[in-house]
C-alpha cells in the first residue's frame, strides 16, 4: 500500500489544467478528472478521513459542485450527516444565503434551513481554495445555523493566492497545491 505522500502524487497526478476557462488567462485545475482513476479517488477520500476519524464530525458540508463529489463519500466513511451548500435556486424550501466573491466572480451559497443544528461540529469540504471567498461563506453561514466549523479540506490549494489568509481561525487540510490561475 502506497503511504500518503505516494497517494498525494497519484492524486495530483490525476487533475487536468484547462488554460483560460472559465476567462481568458485563468488556468482551470479541473478534479472531475480524478473520478477517471478509481485509484486517485479512493487515495482522496481515504487521506481525508484518515484527517478526520478522530475528530468527532457532525456535519460534512460540501460545496456545489465538486465539494459534493467529495464530501458525500467523507460524510459516509465518518458517520456523518451530508449537508450540501447549493447555488440558488437549488433547493427548495426555507434556506438561508451567504454572497461571498470569487477569483472571477460574485455568487452565493444557500443551505436548508435546520440542516446544521446549534453547537454541530462541521467540516467544510470543497475541491479548491483560491482566493478563500467560497469557504468563508461557508463558515459565515455555518455560523448562522448555529454550527461550529472544525476545519475546511480541499483536494487543492493555490497558495500564490493567499486564500488561507481570509479564513483566520479555521485550520485547512489540502492534498495538493498546484500553480498558476
Amino acid at each position: 500500500m502506497a503511504d500518503a505522500e505516494a497517494k498525494k502524487e497519484i492524486i495530483k497526478n490525476s487533475i487536468r489544467g484547462v488554460p483560460d476557462f472559465p476567462h481568458a488567462g485563468i488556468l482551470f485545475w479541473d478534479v472531475t478528472t480524478i473520478l477517471l482513476n478509481h485509484q486517485a479517488f479512493q487515495y482522496t477520500i481515504d487521506l481525508f478521513v484518515e484527517q478526520y476519524k478522530d475528530k468527532k464530525i457532525d456535519v460534512v458540508a460540501g460545496f456545489e459542485a465538486r465539494g459534493l463529489i467529495f464530501g458525500a463519500p467523507l460524510a459516509l466513511a465518518l458517520g456523518a450527516a451530508f449537508v450540501p451548500l447549493r447555488k440558488p435556486g437549488k433547493l427548495p424550501g426555507a434556506k438561508i444565503t451567504e454572497e461571498y466573491k470569487t477569483e472571477y466572480s460574485t455568487d452565493k451559497i444557500e443551505m436548508h434551513v435546520g440542516a446544521i443544528q446549534e453547537g454541530q461540529r462541521v467540516l467544510l469540504v470543497d475541491d479548491l481554495i483560491a482566493t478563500g471567498g467560497t469557504l468563508m461563506a461557508g463558515i459565515n453561514l455555518v455560523k448562522k445555523a448555529g454550527g461550529v466549523v472544525v476545519e475546511a479540506a480541499c483536494v487543492i490549494e493555490l497558495p500564490f493566492l493567499k486564500g488561507r489568509d481570509k479564513i483566520p481561525g479555521t485550520p485547512l487540510f489540502v492534498l495538493v497545491e498546484k500553480e498558476g490561475l
